[in-house]
């Protein structure tokens, strides 16, 4: 009987490890997760949709293919076409200040100089290298089409599609949106020890009110994005209450 308490020391000790193991193999989020936004969206008025592509690299989602009218989501892909299209020499002064007020305060009058330096070709391009179906844009920015699943694609990938030079740069601008237009995501994944880069898009539309938000979440070597996509809320304050609410489920 005495050697009972050793024994059960031990086989403690190598469990630990063990569960350790098993729950970082997990893709994040998980798959009980996933199922809880979408029975939470199902739920909620509006027309909504919902893609995350998981740390291990696969798509899901509620309603994912459906298109949107992209609001000023598209700023994110309108950031990286132009990195794109001046990677040997980085961004200029004059070019910061445009590029860094249409991401962090969603300066319409920005997105629309840097549209005309691109037109749509940059963007097909990109769409295209990142690997979305369902992307549209025809003479201007704000016409832009998206889906919940292309801009899971497209966030997912979008540090590895801009150049090497101006990355960080990149990634310092999309983790420094201002407050007030910081909705849904942030407010519950900074607590949840995860890095978090953000575009969010608001517009009223003859269904209602359209409230959007995409984001990459970054937590060592895991990563994983998230595009919550909704048309048709009675008001802007329940289109953000219905992005808080799939946050909470992701990281709570």
């Amino acid at each position: 009987m005495r050697r009972a308490a050793p024994i059960a020391v031990l086989v403690l000790t190598l469990a630990a490890p063990a569960a350790a193991f098993a729950a970082a193999r997990q893709p994040v989020p998980t798959k009980q997760r996933i199922e809880s936004i979408k029975r939470y969206l199902r739920a909620r008025q509006g027309i909504n949709a919902f893609a995350v592509m998981t740390s291990r690299g696969h798509l899901r989602g509620y309603a994912q293919n459906r298109t949107y009218a992209s609001a000023s989501v598209v700023k994110a892909m309108l950031l990286v076409a132009y990195l794109r299209k001046i990677r040997a020499r980085g961004a200029s002064p004059e070019e910061r200040g445009l590029l860094a007020p249409m991401i962090t305060r969603s300066h319409n009058r920005a997105a629309s100089a840097i549209y005309a330096r691109l037109g749509d070709g940059p963007l097909y391009d990109l769409a295209r290298r990142a690997r979305m179906r369902q992307f549209s844009v025809a003479g201007y920015w704000s016409s832009a089409r998206i889906s919940a699943a292309d801009q899971a694609r497209f966030m997912k990938r979008f540090l590895r599609l801009t150049p090497r030079r101006t990355r960080s740069y990149a990634r310092r601008l999309l983790s420094s949106i201002v407050s007030r237009q910081r909705w849904g995501f942030s407010r519950y994944s900074l607590d949840a020890g995860w890095k978090t880069f953000v575009k969010g898009g608001w517009i009223e539309t003859g269904a209602g009110d359209l409230v959007h938000e995409v984001a990459l979440f970054e937590r060592g070597r895991r990563r994983f994005s998230v595009a919550v996509l909704t048309d048709g809320n009675p008001s802007f304050g329940y289109g953000t209450a219905t992005l808080r609410g799939v946050a909470a489920r992701l990281f709570e």
